[in-house]
């Protein structure tokens, strides 16, 4: 398909019509949000350090700069070398041109939104450079050729049989077993060999320490350790935002960010590099490079979305959207799918060609009921939603249809009797109890039936309910 045939509309077509995605995508998604209910009714004081982080992260927004220059000197000290760019273009150039002068033939790369983001797989390709991924998802996913669907579980919306026949397919020595320790066995089988046998390694990064240059990184499958570590070469790539003063700051992070992706205390790995391998040690690389990130970034913290550059990435608020979880995470279109995705991608990649992420939400508040540092991310979206109005992005019939209902709005008695009117229609329609399709409604009904109104609007019950 064309990238001009690949709407929204297109994708989310797709997205509910695909039996097998709506089952993965609730099942995972389900348990996340089950975890994470647990996690938080057994931490103490939780809405006291959800304000705590939230505190932290404007902080270091409003003096992003100077902690920035800060952990510069202090990464520089301990024997890395800090890159900086400004672009997702200028970013990739500096991660293939550390791997040529290294002589890389492959690289390791633990998992990294950022990454994604700013096309670091596509560029290595490019540049005839082999990239084993080395987080289990991440690799599922390289198998299918297909993008994460999730930023926390990138794949999602493959099913166990799904993966099962992506490994028998590739693997040089697949499972027999039909089980998940048979299959997570023949992963680790495979990764093993590229993780050790790898030239460079890279990964992103969950923050870093400014006050002694330290980047931490955190996994369940200790992948970044051991694609990190055996190299010559460890390249880190991290949005300007992942900065936190100390690690006094970084701890409470942490505690909240393992709570709110996968409902647990703390990840199994939470690792802490600091300069590359010191006269003494038994191992590490060679070399350290650490790239740090702006694309756009500088440009939230100025058009109003200083707010959106609180996010530790921690997935919450897509396990908790009613939306995410009809659709997944392709749908979207973007690197960052969900209500985080909604506001990012208009930021990252323009409004004019997403303008549909901010209207594909409910508003119905829960993704910043649930986000660990308080992102306003409804009022984000609404800005959204405004600013394509206001510049005329939306199209003729939408801006004609709406015209027409505020017409009729304005008008009491007429709108009083247009939903009479409607509403008796729709119960002679819907006579079983159920409407299985509407003039007008047919983006709803094509994939779910809406149930029969009640015979009178709610307004109408709540006049009879005061008169009584």
């Amino acid at each position: 398909m064309s990238a001009a045939a690949d709407t929204f509309d297109r994708r989310v077509d797709a997205a509910l019509a695909d039996r097998n995605l709506k089952i993965a995508v609730e099942c995972t998604a389900g348990t996340a949000e089950a975890k994470r209910a647990v996690a938080v009714a057994a931490f103490p004081d939780f809405e006291a350090a959800r304000d705590r982080a939230a505190a932290i992260k404007d902080h270091v927004i409003a003096n992003l700069g100077a902690y920035l220059e800060r952990f510069e000197a202090n990464a520089t000290a301990a024997g890395a070398v800090v890159h900086w760019a400004r672009t997702s273009e200028e970013a990739c150039a500096i991660v293939v041109d550390l791997c040529r002068k290294a002589g890389a033939k492959s690289v390791a790369r633990s998992k990294s939104m950022l990454g994604e983001e700013i096309g670091l797989p596509h560029a290595l390709a490019e540049a005839g450079i082999a990239r084993v991924e080395t987080d289990l998802a991440e690799h599922i996913i390289q198998l299918a050729d297909e993008r994460p669907s999730h930023i926390i579980w990138p794949a999602m919306h493959k099913t166990r049989e799904q993966v099962s026949a992506l490994f028998k397919a590739s693997h040089r020595v697949p499972h027999a077993d039909e089980t998940i320790a048979a299959m997570a066995e023949s992963a680790r089988r495979h990764l093993r060999e590229g993780m050790l046998g790898a030239d460079v390694g890279i990964s992103g990064a969950n923050f870093l320490i400014a006050d002694t240059g330290a980047v931490c990184t955190v996994t369940n499958e200790g992948n970044a350790e051991l694609s990190l570590v055996p190299p010559r070469m460890q390249i880190v790539t991290a949005g300007i935002e992942k900065i936190v003063p100390s690690m006094a700051h970084a701890v409470p992070l942490l505690r909240l960010l393992a709570r709110s992706a996968t409902g647990a205390a703390l990840t199994q790995y939470t690792t802490f590099y600091t300069g590359p391998k010191r006269r003494g040690d038994a191992d590490g690389p060679d070399e350290m490079h650490i790239v740090l990130v702006d694309n756009g970034r500088t440009r939230m913290r100025s058009d109003g979305l200083a707010e959106m550059l609180r996010c530790i990435r921690c997935g919450a608020c897509m396990n908790h959207c009613v939306v995410f979880r009809q659709i997944g995470g392709h749908a979207y279109g973007g690197t960052y799918p969900g209500p985080m995705g909604a506001v990012l991608t208009p930021a990252l990649d323009g409004l004019a060609t997403s303008r549909d992420l901010p209207n594909a939400c409910t508003l119905n508040g829960k993704c910043q009921e649930v986000c660990p540092v308080r992102i306003p991310l409804p009022t984000l979206l609404r800005g959204w939603r405004e600013k394509s109005w206001r510049e005329g992005l939306e199209p003729a019939s939408l801006r004609s249809g709406l015209s027409a209902w505020a017409w009729v709005a304005r008008r009491p008695a007429l709108y009083r009797a247009a939903t009479a009117a409607a509403i008796r229609a729709m119960r002679l329609v819907g006579r079983t109890g159920w409407l299985s399709s509407l003039p007008f409604a047919g983006g709803w009904t094509r994939y779910r039936d809406m149930p029969r109104p009640a015979a009178e609007s709610f307004m109408a019950q709540y006049k009879k309910g005061r008169r009584r």
